[in-house]
């Protein structure tokens, strides 16, 4: 059985690469197609042995910054309909915008694994109303909406073409439903349980927020409510928002920026608790902290409510605002909570159960393709 693997590019390092890499290791001879490769993924793909096939966006010019201006011009498109995949019997993409367009043969078995339909298609407004960006930006958004109408059309034949759709939560399955108007599957991703359960302080006396900087995660409401309580702040991520957020800050708040997966580790299991403050369709980062045995106290919105239990592995704030999350804060007392309860909790979406689920759908898909 030959088999491929497809993302949406390689620039960020987030929740859907991650899955992405965990994929090749449950696929390890299978290749990994993507539109474009940042050269710290250029380097991590060759110390894992991921056989890259790119597209030809890949020589375009400064496309790590411009490659969302690309896809005005219909780019990813036709870079993800260019590939052949006709010697594969199973193509898994991994998509939260284009690569479940690509055009697989009648013989080939196509499986998508979404963790959205793209939002800037069929959410355009509500996308980019999240974005705290300039009127000028803001114009130029409009009239980007023309163009992501077009994708979005193109987006939902593709959907079609599809032989078996999975979503990554309940979330994304309802949009599943609603805008390709197809059924789908719910598997949850994993978190590594084993590498956050490390040695180290247990109560270092800080909060932790652990995202990628930009406006739409909404850090600043963190930011402002840690200040106006007195509490210590630590910050694991970058992105670009980070001077504006810098410029919030006192010396109870530190910027750690990008750490390694072991650093990260041990900061998260020295936290009183980790704060989300963005809304995710699902979202590993809390994982990972009752992973390591800590509480999360998050946005109550999103794939949250459907992997942290209140009062038991953490808390929610109703609304995304300071206030909302300070009258958490004010009361919060990190001895309720049991770190074995949050690892049990955590446990319930480890590697290896993702690993199972995978294995049974390529095997019941192929077979069941076979009868036909």
């Amino acid at each position: 059985m030959k088999i491929a693997l497809v993302c949406d590019d390689l620039i960020q390092y987030g929740g859907q690469e991650k899955l992405v890499l965990y994929l090749h290791e449950i696929f390890p001879e299978a290749p990994l197609y993507t539109s474009v490769v940042s050269s710290r993924w250029m380097d991590l793909c060759k110390k894992e042995s991921v056989e890259l096939k790119l597209s030809f966006m890949q020589h375009l010019p400064f496309i790590e910054k411009m490659n969302r201006f690309y896809s005005v011009f219909f780019m990813h498109v036709l870079a993800f309909q260019n590939f052949d995949f006709s010697e594969y019997d199973v193509v898994l993409s991994v998509s939260s915008r284009y690569a479940h367009m690509i055009i697989t043969k009648p013989g080939t078995m196509h499986i998508a694994y979404i963790n959205s339909p793209g939002r800037m298609f069929w959410e355009m407004f509500g996308y980019f109303e999240n974005e705290k960006i300039s009127r000028f930006k803001k114009l130029s958004n409009l009239f980007l909406s023309f163009p992501l109408s077009f994708i979005k059309a193109i987006d939902f034949v593709s959907a079609q073409k599809v032989d078996l759709l999975i979503a990554n939560s309940k979330i994304p399955a309802k949009r599943i439903e609603k805008y390709y108007r197809r059924n789908c599957q719910v598997i949850y991703p994993f978190v590594d349980t084993e590498s956050f359960e490390v040695q180290g302080t247990k109560n270092g006396g800080y909060y932790l927020v652990l995202t990628r900087l930009a406006p739409w995660k909404k850090v600043d409401i963190a930011i402002t409510a840690c200040k106006n309580l007195g509490l210590k702040l630590k910050i694991i991520g970058e992105g670009p928002d980070i001077s504006r957020l810098k410029l919030m800050a006192d010396e109870n708040i530190e910027f750690l920026g990008f750490l390694p997966e072991k650093e990260k580790a041990q900061f998260l299991y020295g936290c009183i608790a980790l704060i989300q403050t963005q809304y995710e369709d699902f979202g590993v980062v809390p994982l990972e902290a009752m992973a390591s045995g800590k509480p999360v106290i998050a946005y109550g919105s999103g794939g949250v409510t459907e992997t942290v239990l209140p009062g038991i592995t953490g808390e929610f704030y109703s609304e995304q605002s300071t206030e909302s999350l300070m009258n958490v804060l004010k009361t919060f007392n990190s001895d309720k909570y049991s770190p074995l309860e949050c690892r049990i909790r955590a446990r319930k979406f480890n590697k290896n159960a993702f690993k199972q689920n995978i294995l049974s759908i390529v095997s019941t898909s192929l077979s069941s393709s076979s009868q036909d």
